[in-house]
């Protein structure tokens, strides 16, 4: 209860949570080490790392294998990445989430954007199912669990503030504790959700918005690095393959083998 009530004070400080977000045990433990207070996953560096592309390609009792263990290694508090809710149903949802909280994580990030598609869910069904996931969670005894409700009209829209607006309010008016909104990255925007919604906005790093003092100066309350830590990992372990194959030789690994994370 402890971890629930932590996390979800930490959107309501005067400097916002800079979220990084992990994909494996080992990165979870990495990002702990070096003093960051909750962690996130990242649907689409849990994917890679387990050789799918992002979109519910895990099976869902594989995600929730490497949340219980995660949660076990690690003693902050962890955030998880269920993109549309690994269901078709609306009931299927609700007990995926249920099957989440409790595994002591203390919260969730859910998405609006539907599943094998580029459509958005419909307002008022989303809307719906965020009520039913707060009913849930609230008659189960985690009232304090975080839902994050991400809204992706900025991935798939033209002119997409005003409809962000109205699907953030319903969220949040459905039981939502805090609005991610991925994409967003104009000043002037950001501003006009951040004044326009009774929530915590959650911004993703992106090429143009990596600055965390200006977006905390703009009221943002919570910045997740998204995957570009586990696309900036990938992509090392990559170029280094290719200089081994190439050279046939190990040294350059030696010169860049510095491990210092504590194990357990």
């Amino acid at each position: 209860m402890k971890k629930l009530i932590d996390f979800k004070a930490m959107h309501e400080e005067e400097k916002l949570l800079f979220l990084p977000n992990a994909w494996d045990i080992l990165s979870a433990l990495v990002l702990e080490q070096a003093g960051f207070k909750a962690i996130g996953t990242t649907s689409k560096g849990v994917a890679n790392a387990m050789g799918y592309k992002d979109g519910e390609k895990v099976q869902f009792d594989d995600l929730l294998a490497l949340v219980k263990k995660m949660v076990s290694v690690v003693e902050i508090p962890v955030t998880v990445d269920i993109e549309s809710g690994y269901s078709d149903s609306t009931t299927g949802v609700v007990e995926n989430v249920l099957k989440i909280a409790d595994l002591g994580v203390s919260g969730i990030n859910i998405e609006d954007s539907l599943k094998n598609s580029s459509a958005l869910n419909d307002k008022n069904r989303q809307s719906d199912l965020i009520a039913k996931i707060r009913d849930k969670l609230d008659g189960s005894g985690y009232a304090e669990f975080f839902i994050n409700a991400r809204i992706d009209t900025y991935l798939q829209k033209e002119n997409p503030l005003n409809e962000t607006i109205e699907r953030a309010t319903d969220y949040v008016s459905s039981g939502a504790n805090g609005i991610f909104v991925p994409g967003l990255c104009a000043n002037d925007e950001i501003e006009r959700l951040v004044t326009s919604i009774d929530a915590p906005l959650n911004l993703m790093s992106l090429p143009n918005l990596t600055d965390i003092n200006s977006l905390n100066e703009l009221g943002v309350k919570r910045f997740s690095i998204g995957p570009v830590f586990s696309n900036a990992v990938i992509s090392f372990i990559e170029e280094s393959t290719r200089i081994l194959f190439t050279e046939q030789n190990t040294k350059k690994l030696h010169a860049n083998c510095n491990v210092t994370t504590s194990f357990k």
